[in-house]
């Protein structure tokens, strides 16, 4: 999926594992590339996606998404289990693309709705989800993927 400003929001390849690496280092998550790269591919064969934000060198941004199906919903529920990008590349809107991308991704799995996960003080977060659209639901913040009826 091409985007505004050269960027290119797709699938992550093992090819970017170790930029990836070097984003999720930033944000405390210390993973080599070759587990990451092995992840990716497990991920990618599973219910979940993993999309890259890509521009001239490695990846600005990473989202990873999950769908699972419950009792309570008639379309399976998708989450975002990471949202991360570059300190140097925040403030562009490129998390608002990935989520996007993200959302696109949910919708052709199927999914009614798209929900995050949001620790009670993380306030940039809650500011970040009600400006993309999310609802507070609990300890979550959920949107819906598709007009209600």
């Amino acid at each position: 999926m091409a985007s505004r400003y050269a960027l290119e929001i797709r699938a992550a390849t093992a090819f970017e594992a170790p930029g990836l690496a070097t984003l999720l280092a930033e944000a405390g998550h210390t993973i080599d590339a070759a587990a990451i790269a092995e992840r990716l591919a497990a991920l990618q064969g599973g219910s979940g996606v993993a999309l890259a934000a890509l521009q001239w060198g490695p990846p600005s941004g990473l989202v990873i998404l999950h769908w699972y199906r419950t009792l309570v919903a008639p379309r399976p529920v998708a989450q975002v289990s990471l949202l991360l990008v570059a300190a140097e590349d925040r403030r562009r809107g490129i998390g608002r693309m990935l989520l996007k991308a993200a959302a696109q991704a949910a919708r052709t799995a199927g999914c009614g709705d798209m929900e995050i996960m949001a620790a009670p003080g993380d306030a940039s977060l809650h500011a970040f989800c009600a400006a993309t659209g999310f609802e507070p639901a609990g300890e979550r913040f959920i949107r819906p993927l598709r007009k209600r009826t």
